[in-house]
């Protein structure tokens, strides 16, 4: 039985790459900022988020009455079940970005370590000052969150010579090894020279890397953020960094962005990126296969892959 029939896309260009849709199905163009044209919203009972700065459309998700699928185009859906309501489902894009984020998680932590962003500084200058700096061979890594992006980190690790830890939602053993739980960080931080977070935001991740995490790890720690910037105590982030004990290399931050006239955007300690993890070449050609196969499913009468919020599948 087909559940969803008329579908909202964030803009044009989306539903034009999608089309012609599944049959059965018909799309319309909402970016969620402004009302959509008379009589569209009571057609509406499924919608698809925009990429980028979702979060400030949530609240229009009120609008729809018919409410019965709401899909995102990021890994993360923190607020969007929330803004949904019990009785839609919620899929997320988990899966598209892995590739992309686990390239920028490790570039991240190769740039800080090589000194490569020091170096660029330098170049500006005409400056030549070689020295030397860690090497990731030999490092021991503690890995937050073993979804589909942290198993992409580990993957991308493994050829680095390096010892991973890693860190779920609870702790078990899987087919790669032993998986610790969160109460567990702060002793493992103790015993390892990075500590890169990729895990979801809820009330267990909140600020979970935190004072007693960071003072536990070694001094000249690297501390690398690709996930949600609330994992993270910025607050507490900022005074180990800024008294030269710890690094940070971070691609999200709280509040996000930063204010311009925050410590950590002068500090040589820290490497910030502006939350561009996913956002890469890979992104447009697998979101346009996750959506396809979304839509056949919703036309089929099928429950769509990636559900967060089963709602009415």
């Amino acid at each position: 039985m087909q559940t969803v029939r008329t579908v909202s896309f964030p803009d044009s260009q989306l539903l034009a790459d999608l089309s012609p849709l599944p049959e059965g199905l018909k799309g319309v163009v909402w970016d969620l900022k402004s009302d959509p044209d008379e009589g569209t919203l009571q057609e509406i009972d499924g919608v698809i988020l925009p990429y980028i700065n979702a979060g400030a459309v949530l609240g229009s998700l009120a609008k729809v009455e018919n409410l019965k699928y709401v899909q995102t185009q990021s890994t993360g859906y923190d607020g969007v079940i929330e803004a949904t309501g019990p009785a839609a489902g919620v899929a997320s894009a988990s899966g598209v970005h892995a590739a992309a984020t686990a390239e920028l998680a490790v570039g991240l932590i190769l740039a800080k370590l090589r000194g490569i962003d020091q170096a660029v500084r330098d170049q500006q200058h005409g400056l030549w000052r070689p020295e030397r700096r860690q090497s990731l061979a030999d490092r021991r890594v503690l890995l937050l969150g073993v979804g589909g992006i942290g198993h992409e980190i580990a993957r991308r690790l493994e050829p680095f010579e390096v010892t991973v830890t890693r860190v779920g939602s609870v702790a078990r053993t899987d087919e790669h090894g032993e998986v610790h739980a969160p109460a567990e960080v702060t002793a493992l931080a103790a015993t390892h020279d990075i500590l890169v977070t990729v895990l979801p935001l809820n009330e267990q991740t909140h600020q979970l890397i935190g004072e007693e995490v960071l003072a536990t790890l070694p001094d000249g720690a690297l501390v690398v953020n690709v996930g949600r910037g609330p994992v993270v105590d910025t607050a507490a982030l900022t005074k180990e960094v800024l008294s030269g004990r710890l690094q940070c290399a971070l691609d999200v931050v709280d509040p996000e962005p930063l204010p311009q006239d925050h410590p950590l955007w002068s500090t040589p300690n820290a490497l910030i990126t502006p939350h561009v993890g996913g956002n890469a070449s890979a992104f447009e050609p697998r979101i346009l296969k996750l959506l396809r196969r979304q839509l056949e499913a919703l036309a089929a009468g099928h429950a769509p892959a990636n559900l967060v919020q089963r709602g009415p599948f």
